[in-house]
């Protein structure tokens, strides 16, 4: 079984506080430890400042799946934004086009069990998952 719990849009930068605090209450819900769900928060803080930086509007979106026994957490981020124009130097840690410390995405990956990332000139969508342990 699985199915949305919740969604923010991202507009402006408080709205990343908001994505943040979903994200924490959601996994705290589907029983993630307190140190998964700062992993989780970190990770959405990362996907809803790349939505805000680079973008008028996106989505994060929070899923529960269920791969039995097994229960865990999806989070996509999705955006109609510009696209990202060099995927391979957006994975690369320290590569920044914004003048910050550039662990965005590779952070994000690191942080989830799953990462997977699509991105055209159409908009970006990042689809990352965390299994409660």
């Amino acid at each position: 079984m699985k199915g949305t719990l919740s969604s923010v849009v991202i507009k402006q930068e408080w709205d990343i506080v908001g994505a943040r605090q979903a994200g924490r209450q959601v996994s705290q819900g589907l029983g993630f430890g307190s140190v998964d769900q700062a992993r989780i928060a970190t990770a959405i803080s990362e996907l809803a400042r790349n939505i805000y930086l680079y973008t008028e509007e996106g989505e994060i979106t929070f899923e529960e799946v269920r791969d039995t026994p097994k229960v865990g957490l999806k989070i996509i981020a999705q955006d109609q934004g510009p696209g990202i124009k060099d995927l391979s130097a957006a994975m690369r840690d320290g590569h920044s086009t914004s003048g910050g410390l550039g662990a965005g995405l590779p952070g994000v990956k690191r942080l989830m069990d799953h990462f997977d990332l699509e991105s055209d000139e159409n908009g970006t969508k990042v689809t990352a998952i965390k299994w409660a342990r």
